[in-house]
């Protein structure tokens, strides 16, 4: 017995134009700033790029090529990161790209203890909820600002 199960269907891939492609591509390298200067460039309009751009397999081939753009960069930075340590005229240039490298590479400094201080300072009121006769016995207290009830006037204190 055979299996004859039919295969499915592949989605067919979306063509990109051109002009979109060409768009995207200088927007990777970083010959245009904007989608606006992108569509003049390749003679599309603003409108259309925006709307092409927006497209998912045009996306898709927007965050490729993107992606593509910052691997192949990421060399050049790495060396650019090497001649700031080594050949740096200012000391602290240098420093700051001998931290940030460190720091890629997973080498940081400990952090530093933290100082905590706890200071005990209440805010608001405190509501003392007691039933209307209560207030008639001496050692009622009453509500005052600060957070801390003080004995009503005539009332003993305990000191």
């Amino acid at each position: 017995m055979s299996d004859t199960t039919p295969a499915l269907p592949e989605q067919r891939k979306r063509p990109i134009p051109k002009r979109v492609r060409e768009a995207v591509a200088l927007i990777c390298e970083g010959r245009v700033r904007t989608i606006t200067a992108a569509a003049k460039k390749v003679g599309l309009s603003r409108e259309y790029l925006s709307r092409a751009l927006g497209e998912p397999h045009i996306a898709e081939h927007l965050k490729r090529a993107a992606a593509r753009a910052v691997a192949i960069s990421s060399g050049h930075a790495a060396a650019r990161i090497a001649e700031l340590i080594n050949k740096s005229r200012s000391e602290h240039v240098a420093f700051e790209a001998s931290k940030f490298s460190l720091g890629v590479a997973g080498i940081r400094p400990q952090p530093e203890a933290q100082l905590n201080v706890n200071i005990d300072v209440r805010a608001g009121y405190v509501i003392q909820l007691t039933d209307p006769d209560a207030r008639s016995r001496p050692d009622a207290m009453k509500i005052v600002s600060g957070g801390e009830p003080a004995a009503l006037q005539g009332a003993p204190t305990t000191e």
